[in-house]
């Protein structure tokens, strides 16, 4: 089948390559000038394991194009893949431009029946505003009774993990329209997805609403589990408790499952924290409130700066003259991605408070650096107190402390008599409670992580017993 996938960024690159992989002719459309180049020459912008491989082999079969030319594009491709970004407007909706954008040119150049795909993450409404945006290019090209049809697509991959996740799908959400277009385009998904289901059946059909509102209803749940764990981590941090046996605890109850209940320094990346936000936004338009979602943002806000928070009383305000090893950059592992990373905050806490950080990250450094440089636009003099380091126990020179933000393979177990012996005191800040609290006091190491505290506070006051006066209570007397 020939496929068209438009935007060749995170969700365009896996989706055209996985296409590509499964026989299908994929023309990968960009207009950005400079990554189709790079793409064309055998590089790959984002780093996202096993996608490299797969991109070299269709496209030396000549199964995955790549190019700026918009009516080639449209012209190649039966099915539409939208795959633009959607970034964050100033009020936390979803930015439609760029898909709006996409569905015009569309519309400007088709001239046979397409499906057109909405693959990025877009809010409740999105399949009308495309089918009014091509219904008006072709009705200025006299070209009315030209049928098409639109259709709700969402992705749901993780990053670190996509290639899998799509070749391997736990559900494919389709919505359609109900008219002859939206069946016959209903056919044509399904021959498209048919080498995902030959096991099992794993699409799911619905209208359009429904499709659109599921993708944003996934993001919302799992980015709620993540702020609910972590202010149960602050409060098992007051109380004495360890959030790991309370997460076990809760997490073998088959209603509640394990997933997405680790406590840590918060979630960042392109979705949750984006999608949260759009889809509280989207409630607003239609006069509701999300108080649940509110709230996971504020806890996700607020949780990112508990790292600091924990540095801070460790070693006052002014960390002048203290210098922190940093292991880990990208929002989480098997990814480069910056974006809404935990590790921008702490890093602005850090230096603007004077300190110097040592910094490593298996792939993610060349991002980071990029990312900060606009982070700190403002005091650009602050970056020269960060270094780079390209192993992580060379990040310990001369560091008070290691701090751990992103849990990366590599990190889960060093060698902690190394580690000890090159800080300069045995202390380490764990924002990914990777460790066993009991084995780092083993190690002679002062471990400080998320919920796991090892002491026991003091209780606070309990009520006053005091008698209402005119009561009699024998056991008073």
């Amino acid at each position: 089948m020939n496929i068209t996938i438009i935007g060749s960024g995170y969700v365009g690159l896996v989706t055209g390559a996985c296409l590509a992989e499964l026989g299908n002719t994929v023309f990968c459309l960009d207009v950005d000038a400079r990554k189709v180049a790079m793409l064309n020459g055998g590089e790959v912008p984002i780093y996202e394991p096993g996608l490299k491989d797969i991109i070299e082999r269709n496209r030396a079969a000549g199964r995955l194009l790549f190019s700026t030319d918009v009516k080639a594009g449209v012209a190649h491709g039966d099915i539409q893949f939208i795959a633009v970004g959607t970034p964050p407007d100033e009020d936390g909706s979803a930015d439609l431009s760029h898909v709006l954008a996409a569905a015009r040119n569309i519309g400007r150049h088709m001239d046979r029946f397409k499906v057109i795909v909405n693959k990025s993450t877009v809010p409740v409404g999105t399949v009308q505003r495309v089918r009014q945006a091509v219904a008006e290019e072709l009705a200025q090209r006299d070209l009315p009774r030209l049928e098409f049809a639109v259709v709700s697509n969402p992705e749901f991959l993780k990053e670190g993990s996509a290639v899998e996740d799509f070749m391997h799908p736990d559900r494919i959400v389709i919505g359609v329209e109900d008219n002859a277009t939206g069946t016959r385009a209903q056919s044509l998904m399904r021959a498209v997805y048919a080498p995902f289901t030959r096991n099992h059946e794993r699409t799911f059909y619905m209208d359009v609403i429904s499709a659109e509102l599921t993708k944003y209803a996934a993001n919302a749940m799992l980015a709620t589990r993540i702020s609910f764990m972590n202010e149960l981590a602050n409060l098992a941090d007051k109380v004495g408790a360890d959030i790991e046996l309370v997460r076990q605890g809760i997490g073998s109850d088959p209603r509640i499952g394990y997933s997405f209940l680790y406590a840590g320094t918060g979630y960042g990346g392109s979705c949750f924290p984006k999608d949260v936000q759009a889809l509280s936004r989207v409630a607003a338009r239609f006069g509701h409130t999300l108080n649940v979602l509110d709230a996971v943002d504020a806890v996700n806000d607020s949780q990112k700066r508990v790292l600091a928070e924990k540095i801070v009383d460790c070693f006052g305000d002014d960390l002048s003259g203290r210098t922190f090893a940093l292991w880990g950059l990208a929002f989480k592992p098997n990814t480069d991605d910056m974006r809404e990373a935990p590790s921008r905050v702490l890093i602005r806490e850090l230096l603007t408070r004077g300190a110097r950080i040592r910094a490593h990250d298996p792939v993610a450094m060349p991002e980071a650096q990029h990312v900060l440089a606009r982070d700190f636009a403002d005091a650009p003099r602050l970056l020269e107190h960060i270094s780079y380091v390209g192993r992580s126990m060379d990040a310990l020179t001369d560091a008070d402390a290691l701090v751990i933000v992103t849990e990366w393979k590599a990190f889960r177990s060093p060698d902690f008599a190394a580690i000890k012996a090159g800080l300069r005191q045995p202390l380490i800040f764990d924002g990914r409670n990777l460790y066993d609290p009991a084995q780092m006091r083993e190690a002679g190491i002062d471990y400080r992580a998320i919920g796991r505290s090892s002491r026991m506070p003091s209780p606070p006051p309990l009520p006053s017993c005091e008698p209402i006066a005119g009561a009699h209570n024998a056991a008073w007397s």
